[in-house]
């Protein structure tokens, strides 16, 4: 999504400086369950300024990782909620109206434990009114990202 000078776009410029912001508030927040409170919160206030439609599928997802993935912890990822280890995002929702984009995404960094024989893995799945099964598949996958 670069623009026409082969720069970032507009989005791509507001979600780096997003990414800034969350870093500089992670620094200044106390350490330990005041911390993991404070960006559960920022996570549930994002979820909640989603335009309908993505806001549900954000929910679901956030009440999906609770379930499936305990031990990871909300935090904002690029302006977006984010579920990290130790700190480290290892997946993530993207809201496709906030980004401007077809359709809304669920991701995994490079911390998810998804490495295959084969050395080919998906690491985002389109989210577009998703089936049951599709839930399932999804949380399959975050059970496997976590290892």
């Amino acid at each position: 999504m670069t623009n026409d000078d082969g720069g970032f776009s507009a989005p791509e410029r507001a979600a780096i400086k997003q990414r800034a912001a969350e870093l500089k508030a992670e620094a200044k927040r106390a350490k330990g369950a005041e911390k993991a409170a404070a960006e559960a919160a920022d996570v549930l206030a994002k979820i909640a300024q989603m335009p309908d439609g993505d806001r549900e599928l954000a929910e679901r997802v956030h009440t999906l990782v609770a379930e499936v993935a305990p031990e990871l912890s909300p935090k904002l990822y690029y302006g977006q909620p984010g579920y990290a280890r130790a700190g480290k995002v290892v997946v993530f929702f993207r809201s496709g109206q906030l980004d401007k984009t077809r359709y809304s995404t669920f991701g995994v960094s490079t911390e998810a434990a998804l490495d295959d024989a084969s050395g080919f893995w998906p690491t985002s799945y389109a989210l577009i009114e998703p089936t049951e099964a599709a839930w399932e598949q999804l949380a399959e996958v975050v059970r496997r990202a976590v290892g």
